[in-house]
């Protein structure tokens, strides 16, 4: 048995690519992710995560947070072994964007914030792989009809690569502010976007 850590974590979904590798998508680890997580977040890239400036600690508090709810989950990608992105998954009806669109049955939002680019720098194609993966979770593993994205609208690199990756683009809103456990969400311009499972998964 591989001694890596993240081999014998249990996995909710893993799904195999030929040319890419095998990607698990396991639930996060408050405390034994917060080291990796806290690198992410804490670069000029995530701004648009909220995170920047929270120490490693509190990124621990509140995924461990997220951890005791019903409605949103967080999840670690790795891709053979190596950890590739960070995936937050949430029920629209219990999430700010609710008062924002008219949630439909089956819908499910999600959050995704890649790893940083290795010393061999942008990696083509790698963001389409990925979010195969996560639709493969979300729209057949969990039963869903519809995938809900909500980047803020300066980050445009995230918009268009979304759109680029077959989501419809839906109404610029304004999401409200919100208060959680060691974070403060400030009022957020945000650029819907929608995928429905017949377009990737027909039938």
């Amino acid at each position: 048995m591989s001694d890596h850590p993240y081999a014998s974590r249990t996995a909710v979904h893993e799904q195999a690519t030929d040319g890419f590798g095998t990607v698990r998508v396991l639930p996060l680890d408050p405390e034994a992710d917060a080291g990796v997580i806290h690198r992410w977040v804490s670069e000029d890239r995530a701004v648009f995560w909220g995170m920047n400036d929270l120490t490693e600690q509190q990124v621990a508090e509140i995924y461990a947070h997220m951890a005791t709810l019903t409605t949103h989950h967080a999840f670690l990608l790795v891709r053979d072994d190596e950890p590739v992105a960070l995936l937050q998954t949430y029920e629209p009806g219990a999430d700010r964007v609710s008062e924002c669109y008219d949630v439909q049955p089956g819908d499910i939002g999600v959050h995704l914030l890649l790893a940083p680019p290795g010393p061999g720098g942008a990696r083509s194609g790698w963001t389409a792989q990925l979010v195969a993966v996560i639709a493969g979770y979300v729209l057949l593993g969990l039963d869903r009809r519809r995938v809900v994205v909500d980047p803020d609208v300066r980050n445009e690199k995230a918009v268009t690569r979304f759109l680029a990756l077959g989501f419809a683009q839906g109404p610029v809103v304004v999401l409200p502010e919100i208060d959680l456990p060691d974070v403060y969400l400030p009022e957020k311009k945000a650029q819907l976007a929608f995928l429905d499972r017949e377009i990737l998964f027909p039938g």
